[in-house]
């Protein structure tokens, strides 16, 4: 029979209604096929872990990121897939964070959650949960379809680092803007398989060490030099640095001087656009030349999700300076098209 481990960490597809004072409670998940009886249906072996207390997303951290990434590791062998609830505001860090942490991952970690509680009666819980279950148990010649780290949400599934929390409001809060969707549920489910990562040949290796010391500059026009030194003179280890279109940034003096002072002290400036599509390219605008000269670091399509937790993650390593800048460029996971 298939195993499938649910880890519930909190967030709102978990809330019932308590009758007694009207307010949204967690549920006891060990009792979750009781809350949700057509998972026996399924008929898979389930399994729960519950975290205590549970967390609103809000509060997720990276040390939290590394007991999941350990949890996953030490039940790696006893389960064929693992489904992990999960606030919805912060899932798409936790899902980059976690494809990183889980190196040569072979089995499906699919995180998925809902707009509304899993007790209310137009709740989309329910159907995210069941699906997220149902992908997390799909094979493909004994092996599992999905041999990486995503998201399930709304009829959709996403590579977990190239995804964005988009809509606060509908049940369409995810979106993958710069990649193609793993599967879609429809009548049936339907697995792209040329856009699925290919099994790993090696043994899976968990990752936990993170350095969380990153500023963020987002650029505006009429930004100031106060704004723009109160990041870079920040005693942080890198910079994202979210800029215009392709990459683009103003040309004044003061800010170039300001980025280059940062860099010559060994900071990390990685640049990201600010659009939800597309790549940045250095080089291509004379705004964006000189920053290639100075050695800002391209993050092509990346997600800003994904561009923090790749850099807390190869920060972590103890990587030379050349090798950091090396591996950031690089797609380590499927997070960026170079």
């Amino acid at each position: 029979m298939t195993k499938i481990l649910i880890i519930y960490t909190g967030g709102t597809i978990g809330m019932v209604n308590d009758p007694v004072t009207g307010t949204l409670i967690p549920f006891d998940f060990k009792q979750i096929q009781q809350n949700v009886p057509e998972l026996k249906r399924l008929n898979y072996d389930l399994d729960v872990y519950s975290f205590d207390p549970i967390l609103d997303s809000s509060n997720m951290t990276p040390e939290i990121w590394a007991d999941l990434a350990q949890l996953i590791c030490d039940k790696y062998e006893e389960f064929d897939g693992f489904v992990i609830l999960h606030g919805s505001d912060t899932m798409a860090f936790t899902a980059s964070a976690l494809s990183f942490m889980l190196e040569n991952l072979g089995k499906p970690v699919v995180l998925t959650g809902s707009q509304l509680p899993i007790g209310e009666i137009r709740t989309d819980a329910k159907e995210n949960l069941i699906t997220a279950l149902e992908i997390a148990a799909t094979k493909n010649s004994g092996k599992a379809m999905i041999p990486e780290v995503c998201i399930y949400f709304d009829y959709q599934l996403f590579r977990g680092n190239r995804s964005i929390k988009y809509n606060a409001e509908k049940f369409e809060a995810f979106r993958s803007p710069n990649y193609p969707v793993l599967a879609e549920a429809g009548v049936t489910l339907s697995f792209f398989k040329n856009y699925i990562l290919p099994q790993p040949e090696k043994a899976i290796k968990v990752n936990l060490k993170f350095n969380p010391n990153i500023g963020v500059l987002k650029l505006y026009p009429g930004i100031s030099p106060q704004a723009v030194k109160a990041i870079t003179n920040s005693p942080v280890d890198a910079i994202i640095m979210e800029t215009f279109g392709s990459g683009n940034t103003t040309t004044a003096e003061w800010f170039i001087e300001c980025l280059q002072k940062a860099i010559d002290k060994g900071k990390l400036i990685v640049d990201i656009t600010q659009c939800q599509r597309g790549s940045v390219e250095l080089g291509m605008y004379q705004t964006s030349k000189q920053l290639q000269q100075m050695g800002v670091i391209s993050g092509y399509d990346m997600t800003f999700e994904a561009t923090t937790t790749k850099l807390m993650y190869l920060m972590g390593q103890g990587l030379e300076r050349n090798e950091l800048v090396r591996l950031i460029e690089q797609p380590l996971r499927g997070e960026l098209t170079v």
